[in-house]
């Protein structure tokens, strides 16, 4: 089983706010490439995200399903990706201090994927799931510190490419 951990510099609430958001799933997991529907009742155990992994144009059609969500200590989801398999993700959040800790633990529970020797599965993941907690700290400690507010609009950047005016 692959176990990461990363501290974020945000609330649990702010981290369960990127989690509820399932139409943010593939802005945070490294592999998820879009997102087709999510249902009405995400996060609630049996909800389902409807994405695509790989890149375009070989994208395959899969979901992941919410197991557990007790806000703001736990997630539990199964996520799918075939031909490869299923995977069991369980996020565990704790204050310390400040901060977040986030605690990931990711295993194959179907599929080929199971078979693959489990030393070998852990090093891919914990690669994996290292940025992809890197990718949820910037969305959740973005939204904390407010600077996932305004986007810059197209008007507002010089047409001869210069650097913008300190405001």
């Amino acid at each position: 089983m692959a176990r990461n951990a990363r501290v974020m510099h945000c609330t649990p609430e702010d981290v369960f706010d990127v989690l509820a958001d399932g139409w943010l799933y593939p802005s945070w997991v490294v592999g998820a490439s879009r997102m087709r529907d999510v249902d009405e009742d995400w996060p609630r155990p049996g909800a389902r995200l409807h994405h695509s992994i790989g890149v375009w144009p070989m994208l395959i059609n899969d979901e992941t399903v919410a197991e557990e969500f007790e806000p703001p200590r736990a997630m539990v989801m199964r996520a799918t990706g075939w031909p490869v398999g299923e995977a069991r993700v369980t996020l565990h959040v704790k204050p310390r201090g400040s901060h977040t800790i986030v605690r990931m633990q990711e295993e194959a529970i179907a599929g080929p994927a199971r078979y693959v020797p489990r030393a070998i599965m852990d090093i891919m993941l914990q690669w994996r799931n290292a940025e992809t907690l890197r990718r949820l700290a910037f969305l959740a400690e973005g939204r904390a510190s407010g600077r996932a507010g305004e986007p810059v609009t197209p008007s507002a950047i010089p047409a001869d490419g210069s650097e913008m005016p300190a405001s």
